[in-house]
């Protein structure tokens, strides 16, 4: 009886304390220090892949529903992964989206924080104004919009355009730095010229002799698709396959284009599956063309052309094309590099496949009850 009497007094003063920390907005340790400091990474980010198909056909439904007069000058399609909690970000680090542009409309100006890039699926005919530099859009272009540089687009074709926009906004989110500004007094920047960043710092290892201070974001914003494509073969004939990468990089420095996101593109070769990878920070990859499979911590993705998929944080990921196939990616490594906490291994051993990813089709009129 005393005993009991005892773990009851105990249980009683432990109560206490408890209320006590939560009525004066304190937390204890503790309870909660696995969850906390976990012996490795367990990003809420799940891997998923969108259909290009699927944002097709929203995109364009979106082009003919959501107007200029309706606040459609960014028709911007979010990946919002279904392990967020319904945020719109692809992962917890990286804004991943399908941006539609209609004929013959133009997106205004504005500049914010976050750092973007643009990369063209497929088509041609627009441009980004980045700064005053129009930066003319072609299929597999990269296209930079560092953080406050002033940017609209512009399509003067008689046919639609989407593109893929990646975006740093979560972690910009995060960090409470998010600033935002519309261009003012007009909509759209005056044009200096077109592609003016490529004629000056596109040269292949040349630079202007007198190209001053270092610059955080690379100073040429647009990369083409044919230096990217006799890159790759080089590589490729270089090295052998299945698997080359490259790295979009800022010419003054060899560091990443942009200092907040990476920003790659891998060629794949049938001939069996990459080997295990696995790594710190988070990625998510457009299919630019080809087709084949990743197998993302034991579940398997097949992709093809325009696919949009996400590879959390730690999970283990393999490819293997069909087809010959290139995947454009962007990641948050340069920030974990940049606080020395970034951390990669290849494994092994192939992962096992415990299930077959099933792609949701959109809901139409007819389709929903």
């Amino acid at each position: 009886m005393a005993d009991q009497a005892a773990d009851r007094a105990t249980q009683e003063a432990l109560d206490g304390f408890y209320g006590d920390l939560k009525a004066n907005d304190l937390a204890p340790l503790w309870p909660i220090s696995d969850e906390l400091m976990p012996a490795a990474p367990t990003p809420a980010t799940l891997p998923y892949l969108w259909r290009w198909k699927m944002l097709r056909r929203l995109a364009e439904r979106a082009g003919e529903l959501i107007t200029i007069e309706r606040g459609g000058d960014r028709r911007v399609l979010s990946l919002a992964n279904p392990g967020l909690g319904g945020a719109p970000y692809a992962s917890s680090t990286l804004w991943g989206a399908a941006q539609y542009l209609g004929p013959r409309e133009s997106a205004p100006g504005h500049r914010h924080t976050p750092a973007a890039i643009r990369f063209v699926v497929e088509g041609d005919g627009v441009w980004t104004t980045v700064n005053g530099d129009a930066c003319d859009m072609h299929s597999g272009d990269l296209i930079l919009t560092p953080s406050m540089h002033w940017h609209d687009h512009s399509n003067p074709t008689d046919h639609a355009m989407i593109w893929f926009d990646g975006l740093d906004l979560p972690t910009m989110k995060a960090l409470d730095a998010i600033f935002f500004e519309p261009y003012q007094p007009d909509e759209l920047q005056p044009v200096a010229g077109h592609n003016l960043s490529e004629r000056l710092w596109g040269g292949r290892a040349t630079l202007p002799r007198d190209h001053g201070h270092d610059r955080p974001s690379s100073p040429l914003l647009v990369y083409r698709w044919i230096d990217a494509d006799r890159s790759l073969e080089a590589l490729l004939a270089e090295r052998g396959g299945p698997l080359v990468t490259l790295e979009y990089t800022n010419p003054l420095t060899g560091g990443p284009a942009l200092p907040t996101m990476a920003c790659e593109m891998h060629r794949i070769v049938p001939g069996g599956l990459t080997r295990p990878y696995r790594k710190v920070g988070s990625s998510v990859c457009v299919v630019y063309r080809g087709a084949g499979h990743s197998v993302i911590d034991g579940q398997r993705f097949d992709w093809s052309h325009g696919d949009m998929f996400v590879v959390p944080s730690w999970s283990t990921v393999e490819h293997e094309a069909s087809e010959p196939s290139d995947l454009f990616a962007i990641s948050d490594r340069p920030i974990l590099e940049a606080l020395h906490v970034f951390r990669d291994e290849w494994l092994d051993a192939p992962q096992d496949v415990t299930a077959t990813f099933e792609a949701k089709e959109p809901q139409t009129q007819d389709s929903v009850a």
